[in-house]
């Protein structure tokens, strides 16, 4: 008897687990794996992409000066900024940090008053340099001072380009 003690412990314990107890949960699970399938479609072809070289030797420096250079010489557009004149005070800023904020007119000849970021004021006439792209004064009037300013276009190629600064619209209503 003391035999089979045990062993009737252990079939009582494996009873209880095969009892209805989860019914309700496995019903769920039967119903829904019905339409799962047990496949994982495959991977996508790995497409193989031919290298491209990057010569870079042939191609113009875009740090270099010699497309400057290449302008002085009469080569490329013709147009090149002259860099061997003195910078002037006003060439140190931004052409957009510059304002104008009124004229001053001495005998037929209009000078602009510029405020600069430093706060002090400058008087500009034609022939003066303003901003950093090399900006000439080429026409002064009581709202507007006209600019040509010499860029660098993609192609490395010195271009001109027209721009102005006007008079600051505070100024105008004092």
């Amino acid at each position: 008897m003391k035999r089979w003690l045990p062993l009737l412990g252990v079939s009582l314990l494996l009873a209880g687990c095969f009892g209805d107890e989860h019914s309700d949960l496995k019903e769920w699970m039967r119903e829904n794996s019905e339409g799962l399938r047990g496949r994982i479609d495959p991977a996508p072809e790995v497409k193989t992409v031919e290298p491209t070289i990057y010569d870079a030797f042939s191609l113009p420096d875009p740090f270099s000066v010699s497309k400057m250079e290449l302008a002085k010489k009469g080569g490329g557009s013709g147009i090149a900024p002259n860099t061997n004149r003195p910078k002037e005070v006003l060439e140190g800023f931004d052409l957009e940090k510059l304002r104008m904020v009124g004229t001053i007119q001495q005998g037929k000849q209009i000078q602009a008053l510029i405020s600069g970021p430093d706060r002090n004021l400058y008087r500009v006439k034609v022939g003066n340099y303003m901003g950093q792209n090399f900006g000439m004064v080429v026409s002064v009037s009581e709202t507007e001072v006209k600019l040509k300013e010499i860029v660098e276009d993609s192609g490395g190629d010195w271009v001109e380009r027209e721009t102005a600064l006007t008079l600051d619209e505070a100024e105008q209503k004092k």
